[in-house]
């Protein structure tokens, strides 16, 4: 069965770039991707933490159980924050936001609504997640799916740097909290693509709530 492309255009552009062997052609076609798919946003990445662990333990079907009830937890949330859901993908979220701060003040919401659905859970079921959170220039391509920078960054943040009920934030991004957001965070160093940059984790949890984890 032959697959028709979800962007027609898109395809065709993408197909021309890589068949194009003058610089000047190739970067005019590399602009008019970015001029028609690109924008200025807020990349959001959420993962869970434990999927190893997890499916060895109690299996896959007990897992996918979890992402399901993650999804249905984070979707209105982020959606009532303004956010955009580009993705669910296996036990990630991928979404964007007009700006950190909305998106800064999302990921909270997020970890203090998994903290009270832990209390009504056994600990086999409890969910935790790690979130990464950037700004820049980012493609999004046929409604589904996000490139740049930005989303490398807050997915190393998010899924291999934050540990489990963290939420971590380039310093770029949180500089561009206004401080009437009330915002708050730790300064870190973290490495990504073999560099060091500064990011922030956020802190959202009283100092009694993080003796109690």
């Amino acid at each position: 069965m032959h697959i028709q492309p979800k962007d027609p255009i898109l395809q065709e552009t993408l197909l021309d770039y890589s068949q194009e062997s003058d610089p000047i052609k190739r970067k005019q076609l590399e602009e008019s991707i970015w001029q028609r798919y690109g924008s200025e946003n807020t990349a959001f990445v959420l993962d869970m933490s434990g999927f190893s662990l997890l499916t060895r333990k109690y299996g896959i079907v007990h897992y996918l159980s979890m992402i399901r009830r993650m999804q249905l937890t984070v979707e209105p949330i982020i959606t009532n924050y303004g956010g955009r859901i580009i993705k669910f993908e296996a036990d990630n979220c991928f979404a964007v936001f007009p700006e950190p701060s909305t998106a800064a003040r999302t990921a909270i919401t997020i970890q203090h609504a998994m903290a009270a659905a832990n209390l009504l859970t056994t600990e086999d079921m409890d969910i935790h997640v790690s979130i990464g959170i950037d700004y820049g220039k980012i493609l999004i391509l046929n409604d589904d799916d996000m490139f740049g920078d930005p989303v490398n960054r807050a997915c190393k943040m998010g899924e291999d740097l934050g540990k489990a009920d963290e939420i971590l934030i380039t310093k770029e991004a949180m500089d561009m909290i206004p401080e009437e957001a009330q915002i708050e965070g730790k300064p870190i160093e973290v490495s990504i693509g073999g560099m060091n940059i500064l990011a922030y984790q956020i802190v959202y949890r009283t100092d009694a709530e993080e003796e109690q984890q």
